[in-house]
């Protein structure tokens, strides 16, 4: 079976979450499958060698979890991005929309060093506003976002076209 389809099958559907109207796909059945995971961690490791990168950035929370162990697998650093007030010291915020409120994101200042090309990884694609406010603050930072990794992509919702604006290539592993 190939990996996509190992993918379908372990994302589960919980309607109304987390709130009436929208369908959450839920990853975490993947986590129960180590050699789902691996198969995972491997293909995102292939698209950040081939993407140049690097650095690894992964967005809070759940682009941490394939994100560190894909820029591992792939000899890369990994720089997590995170929700305001998660990270100590000096950080650089990016403020951005959501479908249903507001949210601000944090790097630590000086972790991408100016120049660097980064490979950024999230659980999944959907307007696409966290992906563009997290490119915004790596941009933030005189680096270059060379791609773009989701386990998972709503093809019904903007999120591609939002990063296709920004010309930062996007990958995904599966699409519904």
């Amino acid at each position: 079976m190939h990996l996509q389809e190992r993918i379908a099958q372990a994302i589960k559907d919980v309607p109304d979450f987390p709130k009436p109207g929208i369908l959450f796909k839920d990853i975490n059945p993947i986590f129960q499958d180590a050699d789902l995971c691996d198969a995972i961690v491997r293909e995102i490791a292939l698209q950040i060698k081939a993407s140049g990168a690097d650095v690894v950035c992964g967005i809070e929370s759940r682009g941490f979890f394939f994100g560190l162990s894909a820029a591992i697998a792939a000899g890369k650093p990994f720089v997590p991005i995170r929700k305001s007030g998660k990270l100590p010291g000096d950080v650089v915020a990016q403020h951005y929309n959501l479908e249903y409120g507001t949210a601000t994101i944090e790097i630590q200042s000086g972790s991408i060093p100016t120049g660097c090309r980064v490979f950024l990884h999230d659980d999944l694609l959907a307007t696409g506003g966290t992906a563009k406010a997290a490119i915004e603050l790596i941009r933030q930072q005189g680096a270059e976002v060379v791609a773009t990794s989701f386990l998972v992509n709503l093809a019904a919702l903007p999120g591609a076209t939002v990063l296709d604006t920004l010309q930062v290539k996007a990958n995904w592993l599966i699409e519904f």
